[in-house]
């Protein structure tokens, strides 16, 4: 997730650079060709363009909207994973009670630090890609491979169970599930223990079928590409109207420059006019659409994602705080731009 208020176009250009430079050789050879090559008929009019600009413009917008709820729905899954992590660091330690202080505290340290686990294990599930995910340029892969946060062994839960437990569910389809699973059994057990009453029991598991539940829609957003009818035609639709852009505004500026300009400086007038807003006009569109797809699948672990990572370490300082630790970790800090 991107932290400051204006995004740094040192960022900005290693997304769009391609574009830019695509933009600039395309409308030179446009010009070349209708000024110096005697290729005049090239030229459209510019009405059809405006209509196609339109309809590309509420396409986008659709797109971009849609796209948005998907970053915005999985933000709210991950504000509830938070709001009942806390629940269950409370209900643990208040309704958990054994008559031996030490292997009380070890069982709610237990329970507490497998859900973390549980917590690092969903992060890093999320953040393996599908045939759909989509491929950004070298310069930034090479920054997202950087800052390590896609790479399935930046996985943390082996720190927070048993090394036989981690060693287990690792095999497993679906680590975090288990995860869960093995705290529904320890609760269970409590319960025949007569640690806990049926009541009791009954808090616990319902936070554990949340638990199931949040995974579930996270997993929902995960595995449903958005649409590729509107994904891949938006892209269709905005690279036709830029390719026929520039042969759209040559007549534009062309009579724009007769009107105004003396004849031996129009080609010149003309050039430095029409170049600069071509290049503009088609880098505004491919970058609207452009944000459209990077908002498509919000927990790929890239610039403008849940920041997953920063929610596992806030849920992870609350319930060791309610542990009373001391040696509490630090909350994860952005690198450059971008909290993970």
């Amino acid at each position: 997730m991107l932290i400051k208020r204006n995004i740094s176009w040192k960022l900005i250009l290693r997304y769009t650079w391609r574009n830019l430079v695509f933009f600039l050789v395309y409308s030179l050879i446009i010009f070349y060709a209708y000024h110096d090559l005697g290729f005049e008929d090239i030229d459209i009019p510019f009405e059809p363009l405006t209509v196609i600009g339109i309809a590309v413009s509420f396409y986008l917008g659709f797109k971009n909207s849609q796209s948005y709820d998907r970053f915005w729905e999985g933000r709210k899954i991950w504000g509830m994973i938070v709001n009942w992590s806390r629940t269950w660091g409370i209900r643990t330690l208040s309704l958990i009670q054994l008559d031996d202080p030490i292997a009380d505290k070890e069982l709610k340290r237990e329970l507490l630090y497998r859900h973390i686990a549980w917590l690092n294990a969903l992060r890093v599930q999320l953040r393996q890609p599908r045939s759909w995910t989509l491929q950004e340029g070298k310069l930034v892969e090479r920054l997202f491979d950087r800052h390590n946060e896609r790479n399935i062994e930046s996985n943390q839960a082996y720190q927070f169970v048993g090394h036989d437990e981690y060693e287990a569910i690792k095999l497993r389809a679906n680590p975090a599930t288990h995860l869960i699973k093995n705290q529904g059994i320890i609760v269970q057990r409590l319960r025949k223990e007569g640690v806990i009453d049926g009541f009791q029991e009954m808090q616990l598991q319902e936070a554990l079928g949340k638990f199931y539940d949040f995974q579930g829609m996270c997993e929902r957003i995960k595995n449903t590409p958005f649409p590729r009818q509107y994904g891949y035609f938006s892209k269709v639709f905005t690279w036709i109207f830029v390719l026929l852009l520039p042969l759209g505004l040559l007549n534009i500026f062309e009579n724009h420059v007769t009107d105004t300009v003396h004849p031996s400086q129009q080609i010149s007038t003309m050039f430095l006019q029409m170049i600069p807003f071509t290049i503009l006009i088609m880098w505004i569109f491919t970058t609207m659409e452009y944000v459209g797809d990077n908002s498509e699948d919000p927990f790929e672990g890239k610039a403008n994602d849940v920041p997953m990572t920063a929610l596992c370490r806030t849920i992870e300082i609350d319930l060791r705080d309610m542990l009373d630790e001391e040696d509490l970790p630090n909350p994860i800090k952005p690198k450059g731009e971008i909290l993970y």
